[in-house]
């Protein structure tokens, strides 16, 4: 399956709220996720992705916070479909970034633990408890299916938020 366009803010479609998958075993469902699976491990360093961020309004997201090796060992790969927050315990003040905004990172308080309820790619429910890194990325992406990015999270626009740095190769630096 090809790799997705991911939508840049300000698309007015990343402000809107997904609708509900109703059947996991469309055709058409298991394509979207092929194509999100392709998106993300298409983007360097990406850990998560949803369906709003490709234009589909869907309540499916991708998690893979095993990609990042700064933080410690998950579950990995993780499709969740209508997924539910249970439960949520804790706070935690980390930087975020976002493969729609992507020149700016910005400090984000979330819960620092959850308990999700969702559907697999198979259509089996799964029921987990995740904390620290692997909650965040969670969390991020279920706002993406609520039309909500992390730049709406944050304390202050004018001390929260930080332009991305990008690194430069060798071969690009002038001589």
């Amino acid at each position: 399956m090809p790799m997705r366009e991911v939508l840049l803010y300000p698309d007015p479609r990343l402000k809107q709220v997904s609708e509900a998958v109703g059947s996991i075993d469309d055709l058409e469902i298991s394509r979207l996720i092929h194509d999100l699976l392709d998106t993300l491990y298409d983007a360097p360093g990406c850990v998560g992705i949803a369906a709003p961020q490709i234009g589909e309004m869907k309540r499916i997201i991708i998690i893979d916070a095993s990609r990042n090796p700064k933080n410690p060992p998950n579950r990995g790969q993780m499709i969740l479909i209508n997924p539910i927050i249970e439960d949520q315990s804790g706070e935690l003040l980390a930087r975020e970034g976002c493969l729609s905004i992507p020149d700016l990172t910005a400090n984000v308080r979330r819960p620092e633990h959850i308990k999700m309820v969702a559907f697999n790619e198979k259509g089996e429910e799964v029921r987990f408890e995740t904390g620290g890194f692997e909650a965040r990325v969670i969390l991020h992406e279920y706002d993406h299916l609520d039309g909500v990015l992390f730049l709406d999270r944050v304390a202050s626009l004018k001390t929260d938020v930080f332009r991305r740095k990008r690194y430069a190769p060798p071969s690009a630096k002038p001589t």
